[in-house]
């Protein structure tokens, strides 16, 4: 039997060799605590809830959904928009939603690059840019994000040969690993970049409302032409506990819209429309889940930060997402950290190297577990360092 030769450059999905290594683990016995994947362990709000089992009894529903999203949605999803960053999106040509967010930026590469193209992407970054890049045949450049940077791109470092080959740009800030934010003056001149460069810019932003200590992260989209350079990603997993519902949306330059809503019209049959009713009661209902769990999350990194002071162990304090993102101690890699953890005192991290080659020397934290379950894993790191 011979399989594509794409697969042979595809690594295991990282949060799934997670899951194989937990259940492993538990299998032998060990009580194991799950620093490793971003997952909310607190529900869904109970009116989304609602609205899910309402729209579900509804027969019509039941049908083939809206291959590009019910009109309704679209419109939410600009309405949201327009009142969080102030951005104007034409929901009929510039908003397109996903089966989460995660197929999207996988799908954009088959939408906007041909096999043998350059794509840029953030290192250390979610795998799925590394991946979506290698399944379609592209060839994808990492652009290291550092901490003497601030964990920003350094745009001007990007030589001349690869920035004459690159067709897109893919980033996210807040950030996923390092929890690095960025700034007015980063997001003006990326654009400027995309735009000198001819390189699409796309954004990818699920982290916009968990955020901490007053700070009110921005959408690309909101800085001026954005839209004529690219687009954003966007997602109810984070913001609404739904990750499990996989409903998100991409926004932004309406000719990359429409170029990623013809391959996936071609690939998938849309969202069930009972969960983008459900979509829509989560952007339109009561907020309250937002401060809730920004407070939540707040209290968490409070603890991991105090705990990682007294182990020693360096972080930035992070002002979003839900991730610390730890230096290693001396005499580690960051696969050899994360096992000898998990081996030791059955505690999951992620390593950093994961992420991208940056990310080496480093080990991702997460925070969505129960204060209890998070303070345990804390006492037991301590045990080893």
């Amino acid at each position: 039997m011979k399989l594509a030769k794409r697969i042979d450059n595809l690594p295991p999905y990282l949060f799934a060799e997670i899951d194989k290594r937990v259940a492993e683990k538990r299998a032998q016995g060990v009580d194991v605590i799950s620093l490793g994947i971003g997952d909310p362990v607190e529900p869904t709000p109970k009116h989304i809830i609602d609205k899910l089992a309402e729209q579900a009894e509804n027969a019509v529903n039941h049908r083939y959904p809206s291959y590009f999203g019910m009109p309704d949605f679209r419109r939410s999803i600009a309405g949201w928009y327009k009142k969080r960053f102030n951005v104007d999106l034409n929901p009929d040509t510039e908003v397109l939603p996903l089966i989460g967010s995660k197929e999207g930026i996988a799908h954009i590469n088959f939408a906007v690059l041909d096999a043998g193209d350059t794509t840029l992407i953030a290192d250390p970054g979610y795998p799925v840019y590394n991946t979506g890049a290698i399944l379609a045949g592209v060839n994808p450049v990492h652009v290291p994000l550092v901490e003497e940077n601030d964990f920003l791109p350094d745009l001007d470092a990007i030589d001349a040969g690869t920035r004459e080959a690159a067709k897109m740009l893919m980033l996210n800030y807040p950030n996923n690993p390092t929890s690095a934010i960025a700034g007015d003056d980063f997001f003006k001149d990326l654009i400027g970049w995309g735009a000198k460069n001819q390189v699409i810019i796309a954004h990818d932003n699920p982290y916009s409302e968990i955020t901490f200590d007053g700070y009110v992260a921005p959408s690309f989209l909101q800085y001026p032409g954005a839209k004529e350079v690219g687009i954003e990603f966007n997602s109810l997993s984070k913001t609404y506990n739904m990750t499990g519902w996989r409903i998100g949306w991409a926004c932004g330059n309406a000719k990359v819209i429409e170029a990623l809503g013809r391959v996936k019209t071609n690939i998938d049959s849309g969202i069930f429309n009972a969960i983008q009713h459900a979509g829509i009661e989560a952007l339109e209902g009561p907020q309250d889940i937002i401060k809730e769990m920004c407070d939540i999350y707040q209290k968490r990194r409070d603890l991991v930060m105090d705990a990682l002071g007294k182990l020693g162990l360096e972080a930035r304090e992070p002002k979003a997402t839900i991730y610390v993102w730890v230096k290693v101690p001396g005499g580690y890699t960051s696969a050899s950290f994360a096992t000898h953890v998990l081996d030791s005192v059955g505690v999951i991290v992620s390593p950093g190297n994961a992420y991208g080659p940056s990310g080496e020397g480093y080990v991702r934290i997460c925070l969505s577990v129960k204060d209890d379950r998070l303070v345990e894993a804390l006492d037991r790191i301590r045990t080893l360092v």
